[in-house]
C-alpha cells in the first residue's frame, strides 16, 4: 500500500450557531462546498450547531450539512445545542451523544461534555470507564482522537476562564493514560493548539459566525494523517489556508508555522 493510500483526510468544523443573529449562511455553505472538494475521509462537528436548541433550528442546521458528501460524518452537541431540553432534539435526529468510530488505522471516541442550560461543561466519572474501554480497543499503532465541545485547556485571548470542563483535569488524566494523540475541541470561537505529555489539543475556531474576539476569523480545521506525519491546516472560507502544525509521528516532534507563531504570539 502506498503512503498516499494511507492518507486520511478529516475536516472539523465547530460553531455553527444557526438561528443566531450572528449566524452567516454563506459562510457555512461556502465551507460546505469547500469540504465536498476535498473529498475528506471523515468530517467532525464539535458541537453548538444551533443558538438555543430549538427543533426549528436543529432541522434547519440539518439542511444545511444535508448537501455533505461524506459518508462518515460525527456530530457532537455543545452547550447550545443542550439549551431548552435540547439534547432530545439531538438524539432524535442525530442519535448517540456518546460514541466511537473506527476508520482504518484511526480510532474516534466522541463525549458530549455539555450540561443542560449551563455555558461550562463536564464529561461525567461515569463515562471514565468507557472512554478507556474504547481506546482499549484500538491496535497498538492505531491514530487515536477524542472529540467533544468545550476545551480541555484554557484558550489565551479568550478573557477570563468561565466554561472549561469542570473535571479537565481527570478527563486528561484519562486520555493520557489511554495514549490519545489529538483532542479536537472547539466552544471558544478562538482556534489555538496545545501539547500536553505526547498528545495535543486542537480548538477549532466559529465556521459561521461573526461572534469572534480581536482579529480571528471565521475558520475550520483539516487534517492529514499520514504513516509518518500528521499536518494540521486551518481554512477560512472564501479565503486563505494556512499550514499551523506538523507533527513527526516516529519521534513525537512537532513544528508550528512561523507565520503562525508570530500571528499567536506563542
Amino acid at each position: 500500500m502506498t503512503e498516499n493510500r494511507r492518507e486520511t483526510v478529516i475536516v472539523q468544523i465547530s460553531d455553527i450557531h444557526v438561528g443566531e443573529s450572528e449566524f452567516v449562511p454563506s459562510l457555512l455553505t461556502r465551507a460546505v462546498d469547500e469540504i465536498n472538494e476535498l473529498k475528506p475521509d471523515i468530517v467532525i462537528i464539535t458541537g453548538d450547531l444551533t443558538g438555543n436548541g430549538y427543533r426549528r433550528e436543529y432541522d434547519t442546521f440539518k439542511n444545511y450539512i444535508s448537501p455533505i458528501k461524506c459518508k462518515n460524518l460525527i456530530i457532537q452537541p455543545g452547550n447550545h445545542d443542550s439549551r431548552n431540553v435540547g439534547y432530545i432534539h439531538f438524539e432524535d435526529i442525530f442519535g448517540d451523544r456518546f460514541t466511537s468510530f473506527d476508520f482504518k488505522d484511526l480510532a474516534i471516541v466522541a463525549a458530549d461534555s455539555s450540561e443542560p442550560d449551563l455555558d461550562n461543561g463536564q464529561i461525567g466519572r461515569e463515562y471514565y470507564k468507557w472512554i478507556k474501554k474504547e481506546f482499549k480497543k484500538c491496535k497498538a499503532d492505531d491514530f487515536k482522537i477524542f472529540a467533544l465541545h468545550h476545551h480541555l485547556v484554557s484558550i489565551p485571548r479568550t478573557g477570563r476562564e468561565r466554561n472549561i470542563v469542570n473535571d479537565a483535569g481527570d478527563v486528561l488524566e484519562v486520555l493520557v493514560d489511554s495514549e490519545v494523540d489529538l483532542i479536537l475541541c472547539g466552544h471558544k470561537h478562538v482556534p489555538y493548539i496545545w501539547r500536553v505529555e505526547d498528545l495535543y489539543v486542537l480548538t477549532a475556531g466559529t465556521v459561521s459566525c461573526l461572534r469572534l474576539r480581536g482579529r480571528i476569523e471565521p475558520n475550520y480545521n483539516i487534517i492529514y494523517i499520514r504513516e509518518k506525519e500528521i499536518d494540521v491546516y486551518r481554512r477560512f472560507p472564501f479565503d486563505k489556508v494556512e499550514k499551523v502544525l506538523g507533527i513527526n509521528r516516529k519521534v513525537k516532534k512537532y513544528k508550528l508555522n512561523d507565520r503562525f507563531i508570530k500571528k499567536h504570539k506563542i
